[in-house]
């Protein structure tokens, strides 16, 4: 199993329509503690795309320009390139998507 890469798209401001929702960052900051309390740090790793920054390594044109275009809403979330959660994710679907790379839960003993 390889690592499966947990990829936020966002913006540092919020959209229109997400005035009382958490901040793209704020949301991918939630993301990596939510992940790692149930899942553990081995085999996930994390990347963040600000939209309004050009060049950036492994950013996909393709769902910056639906962003723009307001075909999608961020903060977007994929899991090893797909979509799991936009606007508000939630973290449900992205353990699901997780566990079906292979990612399984860390229990305590």
């Amino acid at each position: 199993m390889g690592e499966v890469n947990v990829s936020v798209y966002g913006a540092e401001v919020k959209c229109a329509s997400c005035v009382n929702a958490p901040g793209s960052k704020e949301t991918f900051e939630w993301i990596q503690a939510a992940v790692a309390r149930k899942y553990g740090t081995e085999g996930i790793s994390y990347t963040y795309y600000d939209i309004h920054t050009e060049n950036q390594p492994g950013a996909d044109e393709e769902i910056l320009s639906q962003l723009f275009d307001e075909e999608l809403f961020y903060p977007l979330v994929l899991v090893n390139g797909e979509i799991v959660g936009e606007g508000n994710p939630r973290l449900k679907d992205i353990y699901k998507a997780l566990e079906s790379h292979g990612i399984q839960a860390v229990t305590n003993s």
